[in-house]
C-alpha cells in the first residue's frame, strides 16, 4: 500500500469509524424494520402515550386511539399536509377531521402539547422565543395567573388571554420535554421514522464527510 493509499484509508477510518467497507448489519430502528409491523408499532406507541398520561396531567380528554392518530399524523406529512417544520393551524384542523371524536384544531393543539409534539410554528412569537421561556421559568413557582402575567409582559404586545395561554402551553410542553431529554418525542420519532431513509442519510453524511476530508488529496488510488 503506497503513501497516498494509506493516507486515504486512515481518513476513511477516522471519518466513518469503520475499519472496512462493509454493509451495515445492525437492525434498523424505523417503522419498516422486518420484525416491526404496524400493529407492533401501534402497541409501542400506545405504551409511550400511556406512560406520558401516568407521568403528566393531560389537558386533552381525547381517547388513547385518537391520541395515537395525532402522533402518527404529526410524523406523517401526508396525513395533515405538513411536517414539524411546516406545521400550522390548518394541519391541526386536518388532523381533527381524522379523529373519531368531535374535535377542532384547538383540541388537536392541546393534545400535541400533552404529547410534547411542539412544532416550529408554535414557537413563532413577536419576541424571541427564549424570552418567553425565561418568563415562564422565572414565574414557574408562582400561580398560573403569575405565569400568565410574566408571559404577557414578555410579549410586549398587550396580548389577549387566549394568546398568552397558548404560548404558555407551548413553553411548558417544551420544558417538560427537555426535562426528560425529549425521551417521549424521540421515542415516537424512532418508531415512525423510515429506516431506509435514515440509513441513506447516514450514508450520505459519511460520504460527504469523507469527500470533504479528502478534497485536496489525489483520489486516483484504490483502497
Amino acid at each position: 500500500m503506497d503513501e497516498k493509499t494509506a493516507e486515504l484509508r486512515d481518513l476513511f477510518v477516522e471519518t466513518t469509524g469503520e475499519e472496512t467497507v462493509t454493509e451495515s448489519q445492525s437492525t434498523p430502528r424505523g417503522s419498516i424494520s422486518a420484525d416491526c409491523d404496524d400493529d407492533a408499532v401501534d402497541e409501542r406507541l400506545a405504551d409511550l402515550i400511556a406512560a406520558m398520561r401516568d407521568r403528566y396531567e393531560f389537558v386533552s380528554s381525547l381517547s388513547p386511539a385518537d391520541l395515537l392518530r395525532i402522533v402518527r399524523g404529526f410524523f406523517d406529512p401526508d396525513a395533515a399536509g405538513a411536517d414539524a417544520e411546516s406545521w400550522s393551524d390548518a394541519a391541526d384542523a386536518a388532523l381533527a377531521d381524522s379523529l373519531s371524536a368531535d374535535a377542532d384544531a384547538e383540541t388537536v393543539f392541546h393534545a400535541r402539547m400533552d404529547l410534547h409534539l411542539v412544532a416550529e410554528s408554535d414557537r413563532e412569537a413577536p419576541v424571541r422565543y427564549e424570552r418567553l421561556r425565561r418568563a415562564v421559568l422565572a414565574a414557574s413557582d408562582d400561580s398560573g395567573c403569575a405565569i400568565d402575567g410574566s408571559l404577557a409582559a414578555a410579549l410586549d404586545t398587550d396580548p389577549d388571554a387566549e394568546t398568552v395561554s397558548r404560548y404558555r402551553r407551548v413553553v411548558e410542553a417544551d420544558l417538560a420535554s427537555r426535562g426528560v431529554n425529549h425521551r417521549f418525542r424521540d421515542g415516537f420519532s424512532d418508531l415512525l421514522t423510515d429506516a431506509d431513509l435514515s440509513s441513506r442519510l447516514a450514508a450520505d453524511a459519511r460520504r460527504d464527510g469523507l469527500e470533504e476530508a479528502t478534497e485536496d488529496i489525489e483520489t486516483d488510488v484504490s483502497l
